[in-house]
């Protein structure tokens, strides 16, 4: 092959091998990198949440202060609200003064809301709260110097009646089950000095108990006994002479025989008199509606001392909470402010309080143990 032929083979494929390259990407182009298309991220479905409880004592979130129906519930609703506004005012959490409708009621709401409620309820209901769900007991009711009180017997002036064996049979009226001075103490002694009444007719209160003796409807009534108070205004008798054994007759707690018949309201309404004395037991509860009460009513016989009411709290109540109220209630018994609350002798007649402790109500329970006593709705 001569010379002129090699060259012209040489440059055509020269020729084709740029025509070739020229047609695919270049040896040394970086491949171009595509994105995918951008899509849109799923949309989170938010997760439902529970808002906060709204704070206990906080005005969407009322403390229930709780009060066994022992008086007129208008009585206590109205001295309950001076309480709740005093204790609002020194710690500004906010009260729902309420009244249930019996002892059991009121236990069975300390025990259903446990973190929220504190109630005012006698040593029995407290025994047995306590019990229950573990109801824890704050404070315990002074009145005139006693930590104290009795349950009494009480009959129409008039009747036969002379000792408590006199009723073996007759018609009894008590308040409520729940009452420790209205029935469970009555109860245990009755059945102690082997005597069983007939008819028992619940009342409602210590007040309209009263009234069904005095109007002649039960033979017999129990209610609580408080010591009657001197002209000098101090009691009878006082709490260490009864720790001495020296009040064994019942004359002595009673007041004076001879001013009985001069027993009557003050000028205000708000005590029952006789000659410069005060009573302060059940009677005096009725003074407006039946102004001899005392002529009409007397006292057949007193038990043996029973632990005072108690302020109780909810077993969850928040201790920081709690405190604040303990503080602020001592502060508020020692107003006068407290004379138209609680301390009114119309309402509870508490005029103090101190500490309490669980072992004072010991008792008590002992008392329930023994009799087998449950608390009834």
């Amino acid at each position: 092959m001569n010379k002129r032929l090699v060259f012209t083979l040489l440059a055509l494929i020269v020729a084709a091998s740029m025509m070739l390259s020229a047609c695919g990407p270049a040896a040394t182009e970086a491949p171009v990198v595509t994105e995918a298309p951008a899509t849109e991220a799923p949309t989170e479905v938010p997760t439902a949440t529970e808002p906060p409880a709204p704070a206990i004592g906080s005005a969407e979130h009322p403390i229930k202060v709780l009060f066994v129906p022992s008086v007129d519930a208008n009585i206590i609703v109205t001295g309950g609200e001076v309480m709740a506004a005093a204790l609002n005012e020194a710690t500004g959490l906010t009260f729902e003064v309420t009244v249930p409708t019996s002892y059991a009621a009121t236990i069975e709401e300390m025990c259903a809301s446990p973190a929220d409620t504190m109630a005012f309820i006698p040593g029995l209901g407290y025994a047995i709260a306590s019990q229950l769900c573990g109801v824890d007991v704050a404070f315990k009711a002074i009145r005139f110097g006693y930590p104290v009180y009795w349950a009494e017997y009480i009959v129409a002036r008039d009747s036969e009646f002379q000792t408590l064996a006199d009723l073996e049979g007759k018609t009894w009226g008590y308040g409520d089950q729940g009452s420790t001075s209205g029935y469970m103490v009555p109860t245990v002694e009755l059945a102690a000095a082997g005597i069983t009444p007939g008819e028992q007719v619940q009342t409602g209160g210590h007040n309209q108990t009263v009234t069904a003796v005095y109007n002649g409807e039960v033979d017999f009534g129990t209610v609580f006994y408080s010591v009657p108070l001197s002209p000098e205004g101090a009691p009878i008798f006082t709490y260490d002479e009864y720790l001495a054994g020296t009040i064994t007759t019942l004359e002595q707690y009673e007041i004076p025989a001879d001013v009985i018949p001069n027993c009557a309201p003050d000028a205000e309404g708000k005590k029952l008199l006789c000659d410069g004395y005060r009573i302060l037991d059940a009677r005096a509860n009725i003074r407006t509606e039946a102004p001899d009460v005392a002529q009409k009513v007397r006292i057949l016989a007193v038990s043996s001392a029973i632990p005072n009411d108690t302020l109780s709290f909810g077993p969850e109540f928040p201790a920081d909470v709690r405190a604040q109220i303990e503080e602020a209630l001592a502060a508020f018994a020692e107003t006068e402010a407290w004379g138209t609350s609680i301390g009114s002798a119309d309402f509870y007649g508490w005029s103090g309080i101190a500490p309490a402790t669980d072992a004072e109500y010991d008792m008590v329970r002992a008392m329930v143990e023994a009799t087998g006593y449950t608390i009834k709705p």
